[in-house]
């Protein structure tokens, strides 16, 4: 139990990660591993060499079944999930009314997909208690919407991962990035995609809860293979340029700003009939009034989020959402929004910290080359 008293929750893998010496800590309410005794940055290198399993069971997995699923869906999400073909995943964000972000999310439509009855959903773990109430109220009479407790997500990240879904699930290797199928893992029957938040090839294993310790057990038995924890993972996606809800995204952050537009397809763009679609394609149009930014911090100190970032004569243009040191890149990097005036790669700022500036200069995102199998 957290500071506070507030109870939280295991995954399937809690005395896994025991066993395997995990140090636990509290993350978005679950009791969640952020290192093994090899340590994180040993880890987000193996992950980048070799192949790491992480424990990602918090996540939310969610069924939404009915007629016209994929048409209610777009009624809360830009993205053009109707035109989504049976197999595959698209990342996209949920809206509120005046374009904020009230999540991001993958969306998939299965290769089983009921005739078009059958959309899943993989959202944050903090935002479950958001994310499944405002679905419900505004998705069609016709249209269920179940959150999945009784499966848990397994993710294995890495150049190597491949080759062991190759010897575990024949068939996985048809897969593509931000594709999916049913599949046989070691026997076990899953949902397998091809991705991941790490920047490097990968695979999610939807796997019943009751076989998850089972799974993991025989992910870890190939000689690729290690665990890795939560810090990993957050140097890893940091280094990738990616979004963590919380930080980069929230709930006053829109598409543009956090420079994922492209999720709004151009179907969407040209209906207008999404959440806050006249601030969004204003922003497009015209350009919104302050953006994401990718930070090179000079120096061996890591800027850490909520650090304020200033211009060369000290006026607050903005600040650090995410921070801290980049194993691949060998030094700390940042990622944070400024006045758009002052995200020109190239710009000269100061964090503060410690009540002092430090140099940093913006960068373009990611910090470290993404390998997605695309072909």
């Amino acid at each position: 139990m957290p500071d506070g008293g507030i109870p939280t929750r295991r995954t399937p893998l809690y005395d896994l990660h025991l066993a395997l010496g995990g140090k636990i800590v509290p993350f978005a309410g679950y009791e969640l591993p952020v290192q093994y005794p090899t340590g994180i940055i040993a880890e987000h290198q193996h992950t980048r060499t070799a192949a790491s399993l992480f424990d990602v069971s918090h996540m939310g997995q969610v069924t939404v079944t009915g007629d016209e699923a994929a048409r209610w869906l777009e009624v809360m999400l830009p993205g053009d999930i109707q035109g989504l073909a049976p197999g595959r995943t698209r990342y996209s964000l949920l809206l509120n009314e005046v374009g904020g972000t009230i999540d991001d999310l993958l969306v998939t439509r299965p290769l089983d997909d009921q005739g078009g009855r059958l959309i899943t959903l993989v959202f944050n773990a903090a935002r479950k208690a958001v994310d499944v109430p405002y679905l419900r109220t505004r998705l069609g009479p016709a249209v269920r919407i179940e959150l999945l407790e009784d499966r848990a997500l397994l993710a294995l990240q890495g150049p190597e991962a491949a080759a062991v879904m190759a010897r575990l699930a024949p068939g996985s290797e048809q897969l593509v990035f931000l594709s999916q199928a049913p599949l046989a893992v070691a026997g076990i029957d899953c949902r397998v995609s091809r991705s991941g938040y790490t920047g490097e090839d990968g695979f999610e294993i939807s796997v019943p809860a009751e076989r998850a310790l089972e799974l993991a057990e025989t992910l870890l038995k190939q000689p690729e293979v290690k665990p890795a924890g939560l810090g990993a993972r957050d140097s890893l996606r940091l280094e990738a340029g990616l979004c963590l809800y919380g930080h980069e995204l929230d709930e006053t952050i829109s598409p543009v700003e956090a420079a994922v537009a492209w999720t709004i397809g151009t179907r969407r763009r040209q209906a207008r009939d999404f959440p806050g679609v006249s601030r969004i394609l204003r922003e497009i149009a015209e350009g919104p009034s302050r953006i994401r930014v990718g930070l090179k911090v000079e120096g061996r100190q890591p800027v850490r989020d909520g650090a304020e970032l200033t211009s060369q004569s000290g006026s607050v243009v903005g600040r650090v959402t995410s921070g801290g040191f980049g194993p691949s890149v060998g030094g700390p990097i940042a990622m944070g929004y400024v006045a758009t005036p002052f995200g020109k790669v190239g710009t000269s700022l100061n964090a503060t910290v410690r009540g002092k500036p430090q140099p940093v200069t913006v960068v373009p995102l990611p910090f470290h080359r993404t390998s997605y199998r695309k072909t």
